[in-house]
Protein backbone atom coordinates (compact mmCIF):
# COMPACT_ATOMS: atom_id res chain seq x y z
CA UNK A 1 0.00 0.00 0.00
CA UNK A 2 2.91 2.48 -0.99
CA UNK A 3 0.74 4.50 -2.66
CA UNK A 4 -1.28 5.79 0.23
CA UNK A 5 2.02 6.30 2.26
CA UNK A 6 3.49 8.22 -0.56
CA UNK A 7 0.50 10.60 -0.93
CA UNK A 8 0.38 11.00 2.55
CA UNK A 9 4.44 12.47 1.83
CA UNK A 10 2.18 14.75 -1.01
CA UNK A 11 0.31 16.60 2.05
CA UNK A 12 3.20 17.38 4.10
CA UNK A 13 6.17 17.80 2.47
CA UNK A 14 7.53 20.86 4.84
CA UNK A 15 6.65 21.73 8.65
CA UNK A 16 5.42 25.10 6.95
CA UNK A 17 3.13 23.20 4.42
CA UNK A 18 1.73 20.74 6.99
CA UNK A 19 0.72 24.06 8.86
CA UNK A 20 -0.92 25.88 5.94
CA UNK A 21 -2.76 22.80 5.51
CA UNK A 22 -3.79 22.75 8.95
CA UNK A 23 -4.85 25.81 9.03
CA UNK A 24 -7.05 25.40 6.04
CA UNK A 25 -8.50 22.34 7.60
CA UNK A 26 -9.74 23.94 10.58
CA UNK A 27 -10.96 27.14 9.18
CA UNK A 28 -12.64 24.48 6.74
CA UNK A 29 -14.65 22.97 9.65
CA UNK A 30 -15.25 26.52 11.68
CA UNK A 31 -16.99 26.91 8.61
CA UNK A 32 -19.00 23.71 8.62
CA UNK A 33 -19.77 24.36 12.48
CA UNK A 34 -20.73 27.86 11.00
CA UNK A 35 -23.62 26.17 8.96
CA UNK A 36 -21.89 26.60 5.74
CA UNK A 37 -21.86 23.22 3.55
CA UNK A 38 -17.58 21.66 3.91
CA UNK A 39 -17.32 19.68 0.67
CA UNK A 40 -15.12 16.86 1.26
CA UNK A 41 -14.14 12.79 -0.48
CA UNK A 42 -16.07 10.85 2.01
CA UNK A 43 -17.98 10.99 5.56
CA UNK A 44 -17.13 7.94 7.61
CA UNK A 45 -19.96 7.15 10.05
CA UNK A 46 -18.72 5.59 13.30
CA UNK A 47 -14.95 6.11 14.59
CA UNK A 48 -14.64 2.59 16.38
CA UNK A 49 -11.66 0.28 15.70
CA UNK A 50 -12.67 -0.57 12.14
CA UNK A 51 -14.21 2.97 11.13
CA UNK A 52 -10.96 4.54 11.96
CA UNK A 53 -8.87 2.32 10.15
CA UNK A 54 -11.07 3.37 7.41
CA UNK A 55 -11.11 6.91 7.47
CA UNK A 56 -7.25 6.77 8.21
CA UNK A 57 -6.69 4.50 5.15
CA UNK A 58 -8.52 7.14 2.82
CA UNK A 59 -6.68 10.04 3.92
CA UNK A 60 -3.56 8.35 3.47
CA UNK A 61 -4.69 7.83 -0.42
CA UNK A 62 -5.30 11.40 -0.38
CA UNK A 63 -8.92 11.72 -0.08
CA UNK A 64 -10.37 14.40 2.22
CA UNK A 65 -12.48 12.39 4.80
CA UNK A 66 -14.30 13.35 7.78
CA UNK A 67 -14.76 11.16 10.64
CA UNK A 68 -17.85 11.10 12.78
CA UNK A 69 -17.75 9.18 16.40
CA UNK A 70 -20.50 9.26 19.04
CA UNK A 71 -17.80 9.04 21.69
CA UNK A 72 -14.31 9.93 22.46
CA UNK A 73 -12.10 7.14 23.41
CA UNK A 74 -10.45 8.02 27.18
CA UNK A 75 -6.86 8.72 27.29
CA UNK A 76 -4.34 6.15 27.93
CA UNK A 77 -3.45 5.84 32.03
CA UNK A 78 -0.49 2.77 32.36
CA UNK A 79 -1.78 2.55 35.69
CA UNK A 80 -5.44 1.32 34.92
CA UNK A 81 -6.53 -2.14 34.54
CA UNK A 82 -7.45 -3.51 31.41
CA UNK A 83 -10.59 -3.58 29.44
CA UNK A 84 -12.91 -6.32 29.59
CA UNK A 85 -13.97 -5.51 25.90
CA UNK A 86 -10.39 -7.07 23.94
CA UNK A 87 -9.40 -8.35 20.13
CA UNK A 88 -7.22 -11.23 19.25
CA UNK A 89 -5.67 -9.46 16.67
CA UNK A 90 -4.17 -11.86 13.73
CA UNK A 91 -0.99 -10.78 11.77
CA UNK A 92 -3.22 -9.85 9.02
CA UNK A 93 -4.93 -7.59 11.10
CA UNK A 94 -1.46 -6.30 12.57
CA UNK A 95 0.05 -5.31 9.05
CA UNK A 96 -2.46 -3.68 7.85
CA UNK A 97 -2.26 -1.78 11.06
CA UNK A 98 1.22 -1.14 10.52
CA UNK A 99 0.70 0.21 7.20
CA UNK A 100 -1.85 2.41 8.49
CA UNK A 101 1.03 3.67 10.89
CA UNK A 102 -1.12 2.81 14.08
CA UNK A 103 0.27 -0.55 15.24
CA UNK A 104 3.87 1.51 16.71
CA UNK A 105 1.54 3.82 18.87
CA UNK A 106 -0.98 0.86 20.13
CA UNK A 107 2.85 -1.11 21.35
CA UNK A 108 4.29 2.13 22.88
CA UNK A 109 0.86 1.43 25.14
CA UNK A 110 0.29 -2.10 25.62
CA UNK A 111 -0.03 -5.26 23.94
CA UNK A 112 0.07 -8.93 24.40
CA UNK A 113 1.00 -11.56 22.67
CA UNK A 114 0.59 -15.22 22.54
CA UNK A 115 2.93 -18.15 20.89
CA UNK A 116 0.16 -21.20 21.74
CA UNK A 117 -3.67 -22.36 21.12
CA UNK A 118 -5.34 -24.86 22.61
CA UNK A 119 -8.84 -26.19 21.91
CA UNK A 120 -10.43 -29.13 23.47
CA UNK A 121 -13.25 -30.84 25.10
CA UNK A 122 -13.33 -33.71 27.21
CA UNK A 123 -12.45 -36.55 24.72
CA UNK A 124 -10.30 -34.56 22.52
CA UNK A 125 -7.62 -31.74 22.16
CA UNK A 126 -6.29 -29.78 19.56
CA UNK A 127 -2.70 -27.65 20.29
CA UNK A 128 -1.33 -25.13 17.98
CA UNK A 129 2.37 -23.31 18.09
CA UNK A 130 3.62 -20.95 16.41
CA UNK A 131 6.83 -22.23 16.20
CA UNK A 132 4.74 -25.02 13.63
CA UNK A 133 4.75 -22.13 11.42
CA UNK A 134 8.14 -20.61 11.92
CA UNK A 135 6.82 -17.38 13.32
CA UNK A 136 7.52 -15.92 17.29
CA UNK A 137 3.97 -15.35 18.01
CA UNK A 138 0.15 -16.53 16.78
CA UNK A 139 -0.99 -12.76 17.33
CA UNK A 140 -1.54 -10.47 20.16
CA UNK A 141 -4.71 -9.27 22.62
CA UNK A 142 -5.17 -6.01 21.99
CA UNK A 143 -7.99 -3.51 24.35
CA UNK A 144 -10.17 -2.42 21.65
CA UNK A 145 -10.16 1.02 23.33
CA UNK A 146 -6.79 1.61 23.44
CA UNK A 147 -6.82 0.30 19.18
CA UNK A 148 -9.01 2.91 18.76
CA UNK A 149 -7.24 5.41 20.83
CA UNK A 150 -4.29 4.65 18.64
CA UNK A 151 -6.11 4.92 14.93
CA UNK A 152 -7.37 8.44 16.38
CA UNK A 153 -4.05 9.21 17.59
CA UNK A 154 -2.19 8.81 14.13
CA UNK A 155 -5.00 10.12 12.15
CA UNK A 156 -4.45 13.68 13.89
CA UNK A 157 -1.03 13.78 11.68
CA UNK A 158 -3.33 13.97 8.63
CA UNK A 159 -4.28 17.47 7.52
CA UNK A 160 -7.24 15.85 5.41
CA UNK A 161 -8.87 14.11 7.87
CA UNK A 162 -11.35 15.50 10.14
CA UNK A 163 -12.79 13.43 13.57
CA UNK A 164 -15.58 15.09 14.43
CA UNK A 165 -16.68 13.55 18.16
CA UNK A 166 -20.12 13.71 19.61
CA UNK A 167 -21.60 13.65 16.33
CA UNK A 168 -25.54 13.83 16.38
CA UNK A 169 -26.80 13.81 13.00
CA UNK A 170 -30.20 15.03 12.34
CA UNK A 171 -30.26 15.00 8.22
CA UNK A 172 -28.80 12.50 5.90
CA UNK A 173 -28.99 11.55 2.59
CA UNK A 174 -26.59 9.01 0.06
CA UNK A 175 -28.72 9.32 -3.40
CA UNK A 176 -26.43 10.49 -6.11
CA UNK A 177 -24.93 13.41 -4.02
CA UNK A 178 -24.52 12.88 -0.17
CA UNK A 179 -25.03 15.28 2.82
CA UNK A 180 -24.96 15.18 6.63
CA UNK A 181 -26.16 17.65 8.85
CA UNK A 182 -24.90 17.47 12.16
CA UNK A 183 -27.21 19.13 15.39
CA UNK A 184 -24.30 21.06 15.98
CA UNK A 185 -24.80 23.21 12.70
CA UNK A 186 -21.90 21.63 10.63
CA UNK A 187 -23.04 20.21 7.32
CA UNK A 188 -21.02 18.10 5.05
CA UNK A 189 -21.32 17.06 1.19
CA UNK A 190 -19.43 14.12 -0.16
CA UNK A 191 -19.20 11.87 -2.78
CA UNK A 192 -20.03 8.78 -1.18
CA UNK A 193 -20.31 7.81 2.87
CA UNK A 194 -19.43 4.62 4.61
CA UNK A 195 -21.53 3.06 7.60
CA UNK A 196 -19.15 2.09 10.09
CA UNK A 197 -21.87 2.61 13.14
CA UNK A 198 -21.57 -1.00 14.12
CA UNK A 199 -24.33 -4.48 14.51
CA UNK A 200 -27.24 -1.49 15.06
CA UNK A 201 -25.98 0.59 12.22
CA UNK A 202 -28.67 3.39 11.89
CA UNK A 203 -26.81 4.15 8.53
CA UNK A 204 -27.73 0.71 7.20
CA UNK A 205 -31.62 1.45 8.76
CA UNK A 206 -32.28 4.46 7.51
CA UNK A 207 -31.24 3.22 3.59
CA UNK A 208 -33.35 0.33 4.48
CA UNK A 209 -30.69 -2.32 3.66
CA UNK A 210 -32.18 -5.79 5.52
CA UNK A 211 -30.52 -7.75 7.42
CA UNK A 212 -30.26 -11.78 8.08
CA UNK A 213 -29.21 -13.65 11.47
CA UNK A 214 -30.49 -14.18 15.11
CA UNK A 215 -29.01 -13.32 18.73
CA UNK A 216 -28.00 -16.23 20.64
CA UNK A 217 -29.83 -17.90 23.61
CA UNK A 218 -26.85 -17.89 25.46
CA UNK A 219 -24.80 -14.46 26.18
CA UNK A 220 -21.07 -14.08 27.66
CA UNK A 221 -19.74 -13.67 30.93
CA UNK A 222 -16.32 -11.83 30.63
CA UNK A 223 -14.18 -11.62 33.21
CA UNK A 224 -10.81 -9.89 34.41
CA UNK A 225 -8.96 -11.98 36.58
CA UNK A 226 -5.27 -11.52 38.20
CA UNK A 227 -3.11 -14.38 37.71
CA UNK A 228 -0.85 -15.76 40.79
CA UNK A 229 2.08 -16.74 38.70
CA UNK A 230 1.95 -13.80 35.70
CA UNK A 231 1.24 -13.22 32.54
CA UNK A 232 0.89 -16.73 30.17
CA UNK A 233 1.45 -17.19 26.24
CA UNK A 234 -1.03 -19.77 25.69
CA UNK A 235 -4.74 -18.75 24.95
CA UNK A 236 -7.31 -21.54 25.32
CA UNK A 237 -10.81 -22.92 24.95
CA UNK A 238 -12.63 -25.45 25.96
CA UNK A 239 -15.96 -26.99 24.82
CA UNK A 240 -18.77 -28.38 27.28
CA UNK A 241 -22.41 -28.79 26.76
CA UNK A 242 -23.47 -25.75 28.37
CA UNK A 243 -21.04 -23.57 26.22
CA UNK A 244 -17.92 -22.92 25.80
CA UNK A 245 -15.30 -21.42 28.06
CA UNK A 246 -11.70 -19.40 27.27
CA UNK A 247 -8.66 -17.87 28.73
CA UNK A 248 -7.03 -14.92 26.95
CA UNK A 249 -3.85 -13.52 28.59
CA UNK A 250 -3.33 -10.07 28.80
CA UNK A 251 -0.51 -7.56 29.81
CA UNK A 252 1.49 -7.89 33.89
CA UNK A 253 -0.31 -10.74 34.69
CA UNK A 254 -4.11 -10.01 33.80
CA UNK A 255 -6.09 -12.18 31.48
CA UNK A 256 -9.89 -12.43 30.88
CA UNK A 257 -12.24 -15.03 31.17
CA UNK A 258 -14.80 -15.76 28.74
CA UNK A 259 -17.63 -17.87 29.95
CA UNK A 260 -20.94 -18.93 27.54
CA UNK A 261 -23.84 -19.87 29.47
CA UNK A 262 -27.70 -19.40 29.57
CA UNK A 263 -28.58 -15.57 29.66
CA UNK A 264 -30.30 -16.10 32.81
CA UNK A 265 -27.03 -17.53 34.45
CA UNK A 266 -25.11 -15.19 33.03
CA UNK A 267 -26.96 -12.77 35.00
CA UNK A 268 -26.99 -14.73 38.30
CA UNK A 269 -23.27 -15.01 38.11
CA UNK A 270 -22.86 -11.21 37.50
CA UNK A 271 -24.50 -10.42 40.54
CA UNK A 272 -22.00 -12.36 42.60
CA UNK A 273 -19.42 -10.82 44.61
CA UNK A 274 -16.15 -11.16 43.69
CA UNK A 275 -15.40 -14.14 45.76
CA UNK A 276 -18.54 -15.93 44.87
CA UNK A 277 -17.77 -15.90 41.67
CA UNK A 278 -14.63 -16.91 42.00
CA UNK A 279 -15.81 -20.18 43.33
CA UNK A 280 -18.09 -20.84 40.36
CA UNK A 281 -15.46 -20.37 38.20
CA UNK A 282 -12.83 -22.33 39.37
CA UNK A 283 -15.89 -25.26 39.79
CA UNK A 284 -16.42 -24.64 36.07
CA UNK A 285 -13.32 -23.96 34.38
CA UNK A 286 -10.84 -26.83 33.79
CA UNK A 287 -7.83 -27.36 35.89
CA UNK A 288 -5.20 -25.47 32.79
CA UNK A 289 -6.45 -22.26 34.68
CA UNK A 290 -3.83 -20.91 37.18
CA UNK A 291 -4.66 -19.45 40.71
CA UNK A 292 -6.82 -16.38 40.38
CA UNK A 293 -8.40 -13.15 41.51
CA UNK A 294 -11.34 -11.66 40.43
CA UNK A 295 -10.96 -7.75 39.10
CA UNK A 296 -14.27 -7.65 37.60
CA UNK A 297 -17.05 -8.77 35.57
CA UNK A 298 -19.63 -7.71 32.45
CA UNK A 299 -21.73 -9.58 30.34
CA UNK A 300 -22.41 -9.29 26.19
CA UNK A 301 -24.99 -10.30 24.25
CA UNK A 302 -24.13 -13.12 21.08
CA UNK A 303 -25.96 -12.52 17.80
CA UNK A 304 -25.38 -13.13 14.40
CA UNK A 305 -25.98 -10.37 11.50
CA UNK A 306 -25.82 -10.26 7.69
CA UNK A 307 -26.73 -7.03 5.56
CA UNK A 308 -28.38 -8.21 2.46
CA UNK A 309 -26.89 -6.03 0.52
CA UNK A 310 -23.12 -3.76 1.29
CA UNK A 311 -24.04 -1.08 -0.37
CA UNK A 312 -27.02 0.89 -1.43
CA UNK A 313 -26.99 4.50 -3.33
CA UNK A 314 -23.78 6.01 -2.33
CA UNK A 315 -23.65 4.40 0.69
CA UNK A 316 -21.33 1.46 1.43
CA UNK A 317 -21.18 -1.03 4.69
CA UNK A 318 -17.91 -2.15 6.82
CA UNK A 319 -17.18 -4.00 9.56
CA UNK A 320 -20.33 -5.29 12.04
CA UNK A 321 -22.14 -2.85 10.01
CA UNK A 322 -22.41 -5.16 7.44
CA UNK A 323 -22.30 -8.03 9.50
CA UNK A 324 -21.53 -9.71 12.98
CA UNK A 325 -19.89 -13.01 14.06
CA UNK A 326 -20.17 -15.08 16.78
CA UNK A 327 -17.26 -13.91 19.19
CA UNK A 328 -16.32 -17.79 18.96
CA UNK A 329 -12.77 -17.58 17.78
CA UNK A 330 -12.21 -13.69 17.89
CA UNK A 331 -11.86 -13.25 14.50
CA UNK A 332 -14.76 -10.20 14.22
CA UNK A 333 -12.42 -7.37 14.34
CA UNK A 334 -10.14 -9.49 11.65
CA UNK A 335 -12.92 -9.72 9.56
CA UNK A 336 -13.12 -6.38 9.79
CA UNK A 337 -9.89 -4.94 8.95
CA UNK A 338 -9.58 -7.78 5.83
CA UNK A 339 -13.30 -5.09 4.56
CA UNK A 340 -10.61 -2.21 5.14
CA UNK A 341 -7.74 -3.95 3.74
CA UNK A 342 -10.00 -5.01 0.46
CA UNK A 343 -11.13 -1.27 -0.26
CA UNK A 344 -7.83 -0.13 0.22
CA UNK A 345 -6.63 -2.48 -2.09
CA UNK A 346 -9.31 -1.78 -4.61
CA UNK A 347 -8.27 2.01 -4.22
CA UNK A 348 -4.86 1.30 -4.86
CA UNK A 349 -5.74 -0.80 -7.91
CA UNK A 350 -8.62 0.98 -10.08
CA UNK A 351 -7.98 4.86 -8.41
CA UNK A 352 -10.56 6.65 -6.40
CA UNK A 353 -13.93 7.03 -8.34
CA UNK A 354 -15.23 9.67 -10.36
CA UNK A 355 -18.07 9.20 -11.97
CA UNK A 356 -21.14 6.97 -10.66
CA UNK A 357 -20.58 4.21 -12.85
CA UNK A 358 -17.08 3.37 -11.36
CA UNK A 359 -18.16 4.06 -7.80
CA UNK A 360 -20.82 1.55 -8.16
CA UNK A 361 -18.01 -0.62 -9.67
CA UNK A 362 -16.47 -0.44 -6.33
CA UNK A 363 -18.97 -0.93 -4.23
CA UNK A 364 -19.70 -4.11 -6.41
CA UNK A 365 -16.03 -5.66 -6.47
CA UNK A 366 -15.64 -4.85 -2.60
CA UNK A 367 -18.96 -6.55 -1.28
CA UNK A 368 -17.60 -9.30 -4.26
CA UNK A 369 -14.44 -9.74 -2.48
CA UNK A 370 -15.65 -9.74 1.03
CA UNK A 371 -19.41 -11.29 1.12
CA UNK A 372 -18.56 -14.80 0.73
CA UNK A 373 -15.36 -14.67 3.35
CA UNK A 374 -17.73 -12.92 5.84
CA UNK A 375 -20.49 -15.67 5.60
CA UNK A 376 -18.04 -18.84 5.33
CA UNK A 377 -16.92 -17.45 8.46
CA UNK A 378 -20.15 -16.76 10.22
CA UNK A 379 -21.03 -20.40 8.87
CA UNK A 380 -18.12 -21.75 9.83
CA UNK A 381 -18.65 -20.13 14.09
CA UNK A 382 -21.92 -21.46 14.17
CA UNK A 383 -21.22 -25.04 12.61
CA UNK A 384 -19.01 -25.19 15.86
CA UNK A 385 -20.76 -23.42 18.09
CA UNK A 386 -23.98 -25.70 17.88
CA UNK A 387 -21.58 -28.91 17.23
CA UNK A 388 -19.34 -28.33 20.50
CA UNK A 389 -22.35 -27.12 22.55
CA UNK A 390 -24.15 -30.50 23.21
CA UNK A 391 -24.12 -34.07 24.34
CA UNK A 392 -25.58 -35.55 21.46
CA UNK A 393 -23.77 -38.77 20.52
CA UNK A 394 -23.12 -38.86 16.73
CA UNK A 395 -21.81 -34.96 17.13
CA UNK A 396 -19.53 -36.49 20.21
CA UNK A 397 -18.46 -39.21 17.65
CA UNK A 398 -17.88 -36.29 14.61
CA UNK A 399 -15.97 -34.33 16.81
CA UNK A 400 -13.59 -36.98 18.69
CA UNK A 401 -13.03 -37.63 14.97
CA UNK A 402 -12.39 -34.24 13.92
CA UNK A 403 -10.28 -33.66 17.32
CA UNK A 404 -7.80 -36.71 15.84
CA UNK A 405 -8.02 -35.68 12.46
CA UNK A 406 -6.75 -32.27 13.23
CA UNK A 407 -3.77 -33.39 15.54
CA UNK A 408 -2.80 -35.93 13.26
CA UNK A 409 -2.90 -34.43 10.10
CA UNK A 410 -0.59 -31.81 9.63
CA UNK A 411 -0.89 -30.03 6.38
CA UNK A 412 -4.75 -29.68 7.40
CA UNK A 413 -3.26 -28.72 11.15
CA UNK A 414 -1.55 -25.94 9.50
CA UNK A 415 -4.00 -24.94 6.92
CA UNK A 416 -5.97 -23.82 10.46
CA UNK A 417 -3.30 -22.76 11.87
CA UNK A 418 -2.40 -20.18 9.05
CA UNK A 419 -5.78 -19.18 8.43
CA UNK A 420 -6.22 -18.33 12.18
CA UNK A 421 -2.95 -16.14 12.60
CA UNK A 422 -3.79 -14.48 9.25
CA UNK A 423 -0.86 -15.60 7.26
CA UNK A 424 -2.82 -17.29 4.17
Amino acid sequence: MSDRHSNNHSHSHTKNSRTSNRRKSNASTEKAAAGEREIVDVVVVGGGMVGSATALGLAQYGLRVVLLESNKPRDFNPSDAPDLRVSAINLASVQLLEELGAWSILESMRVHPYQRLSVWEHTGRCDFSASELNLDKLGYFVENRLLQLALHQKAREFDNLDIIYHADITQVTWQQSCSIDLSSGAKFSSSWIIAADGVHSSMREQAGINTQGWKYSQEVLATLVTLKNGTQDITWQQFSSSGPMAFLPLYQGYAALIWYNDASEVARLKALSSEQLKLEIRHAFPPELDEFEVVSAASFPVQRMHATQYSKDDLLLIGDAAHSINPLAGQGVNLGFKDVAALLRLLDKNGAPNTVAAKKKLFKQYERKRRYDNLMMMSAMDALYVGFSNDVAPLKTVRNIGFSVASALTPLKLKVLKYAAGVV
